[in-house]
Order: C-alpha cells, then structure tokens, then sequence
C-alpha cells in the first residue's frame, strides 16, 4: 500500500508493505552519505538490511529509552554527522521507534539548517503515529518534546515484519495509539479492536490514514490535528511524574484517555478493550504533582488548557478549559477508581 501525505510544497510517501525494509534503497537515493540513527534495543538484522540497501551509509547508535532523548544525545548524533564529512545534500534515516524518529528527524532539521530526513519506523507506536507528521523534538528534563520544530520526512516506510521481534508489551502499547486514533476519528477502527485475532495490519494501516488526513488538513497543529492529542494532557503528565522510562508512552496515553471520556458505557468498553491488550493499570500521581506538569506543557495557554474529550466513539470534540476543569477530572476519576477498588473488594 502507498499513502501519499499532500502538503504545500513537501508531499510525501507512505509506504506499508510487508519486506519493504530490503527496498529501502529503491524508496531512499543512495548516491549521498547517509546517516542511520538507531538504538541499541533495535535488532541487528533489520538495521543492517537497511544499511546493506544503502550503499556509503553508516549507522549511529544509541542507547535505548525515553531518556536518550535529549540535548545531550542530540549533540553525539550531530558531531558524528559532522566528523563523517555529512553535506546539506545528505540525509538521516530513523530505523527504530518514536526515540529515534524524533531525534533523527531534529538532528536532519538542525543540521546545516536542515536535511533531508527518511523515517523507517519499528514500533507498533511509531508505525501508527509519530512517524507521520513532521513532529521532531527531544525533552527537556522530564518536560517531554518541549524542544523541537516541524521537519516532514521524505518518505516513511512501514514494514510490519519488524513488529516480530517485539514484544507484547510494546506491541500493546503502540496499539494503544491505534485505538486513541479511533476514539477521536473513526468508530470502525475501534471496532477492529474487538477481533481475535487482533488484525494488525489493518490496524496499521487504517490508523496510518487517518493520521495523514490530519496532518494534511492542520500541519502545524493550529486546529484539528490537536485531536491528536487525546489521552496525552493526563497521560504526558503521568510519565513525567513517574519518570520517563517507568512506564511506556502508550501505556501512559492508555490511562490518560479515561480521564477524558465522557461516557459511562463507552469508558467501560474501552476498559475492556486495554485489558485485552494487556495495558497495565497505572497508579495516578499526586493531583498537585499532575498540575504542576501539565502546566509546563507546551500545549497550554496562560489560564486554560486545551484538551480533547470523547463522548462517543470516533468523536473527538476540542475544549478550551480552565485549569481547574482539569483538575476537578482527575479528583473525579481518582474518587471513581477508589470507589470501583472498593467494590470490586467486596464482591
């Protein structure tokens, strides 16, 4: 399958197909120095038939986690880029997940005041979500992509061969992606959620689409593409709280949805939904602690927040609030769990 991303002036290719890994040199020129940003928790294998597709590339490596994310490790990848000689006709490729995307695809933006930037993500997470879009920051402390612009790839090659060698809690969490994209757009999506066995390519692929409509309508976020968003105001707050590499991005977004639901019926399915998917239950911070990060977050205002809130599936609805109205929310679902736990006890 080959998506097209239109935009003013730099439209560009999705590319999902099984084996397309081996034919990353037919999607990306070869005729230029390369460098592929990978981390030391990608497989062997798939970054080296990406190498071997790419003749004169050479791969930069690091560590693992949400905390390689950063300035730090942001200045290695652009020095290495350096020392190898890298021109403004060269290019970086992202081989892993939303670390490396995000990272790669700053590193391309800033280098001689930008490159050209290729995204082969290997994450259920980043195949349906922050490999299309031209997001790219890193954190700052435990203030997550607070430093970044909008650089849009080349192309994206998706391969779902790579997810084999994930594991089930990565693939659970990258899903869960999936499943915000069709809380917020297309009721249909989540309905492929409630098939065994779960079919993923689908998934991908549906998730992919509806991500690019987006992207095409609102690129630099202004509007609608806040959708986007949903489950991420609590959710991005958790992580930080909890630490950044406690817990998984998407296991976060999990848990920051239910905080934004607003029917009864539908928050209990879509429980049922992220117990199927083995989403684990994440303990809710100190409200205060919550407050304090969500504040921080580059999405706010001076004294409201925007925020994303479903009542029904595949109706997402934007919501300009006091900050207050976020917090009431999360007492509210704070005295609700404590109220089922209680329940639940006695039964």
């Amino acid at each position: 399958m080959k998506l097209n991303v239109n935009l003013p002036g730099h439209g560009y290719p999705i590319y999902i197909e099984r084996g397309s890994l081996t034919a990353a040199g037919q999607r990306i020129p070869v005729h230029r120095r390369t460098c592929i940003v990978t981390d030391d928790g990608i497989p062997a294998k798939w970054v080296n038939t990406v190498k071997d597709a790419l003749p004169g590339s050479f791969v930069v490596t690091i560590p693992h986690g949400e905390g390689s994310k950063n300035l730090a490790t942001m200045q290695q990848v652009l020095e290495q880029m350096a020392e190898a000689g890298m021109t403004r006709k060269d290019a970086v490729v992202a081989v892993g997940g939303g670390v490396c995307g995000d990272l790669a695809g700053f590193c391309a933006a800033v280098y001689m005041r930008g490159i050209d930037f290729y995204n082969i993500p290997t994450t259920v997470l980043s195949q349906v979500d922050s490999s299309v879009g031209g997001k790219t920051a890193v954190d700052l402390g435990s203030l997550k992509n607070i430093i970044g612009v909008f650089w849009q790839p080349k192309a994206v090659i998706i391969d779902p061969d790579v997810l084999s060698t994930l594991d089930d809690r990565q693939i659970a969490a990258g899903l869960a992606e999936a499943l915000k994209m069709g809380l917020i757009l297309d009721p249909g999506l989540v309905d492929l959620f409630e098939q065994d066995p779960l079919p993923v390519d689908e998934i991908i692929a549906r998730s992919v689409d509806l991500k690019r409509m987006i992207v095409e309508e609102d690129e630099k976020e202004q509007g609608r593409r806040a959708l986007l968003n949903f489950g991420h105001t609590v959710g991005h707050a958790m992580e930080g709280a909890w630490g950044l590499d406690a817990w998984l991005h998407g296991e976060c977004v999990a848990a920051g949805m239910d905080f934004m639901l607003e029917d009864d019926t539908l928050r209990a399915r879509v429980a049922g939904l992220k117990q199927k998917l083995g989403l684990p239950e994440i303990p809710v911070p100190e409200t205060d602690v919550l407050m304090d990060y969500i504040r921080h977050d580059k999405k706010t205002g001076d004294a409201h927040i925007t925020i994303v809130t479903v009542a029904e599936a595949g109706n997402g609805q934007l919501s300009r609030v006091p900050f207050d109205e976020v917090r009431r929310r999360i007492e509210a679902r704070k005295q609700a769990a404590a109220g089922e736990h209680t329940e639940a006890a006695h039964e």
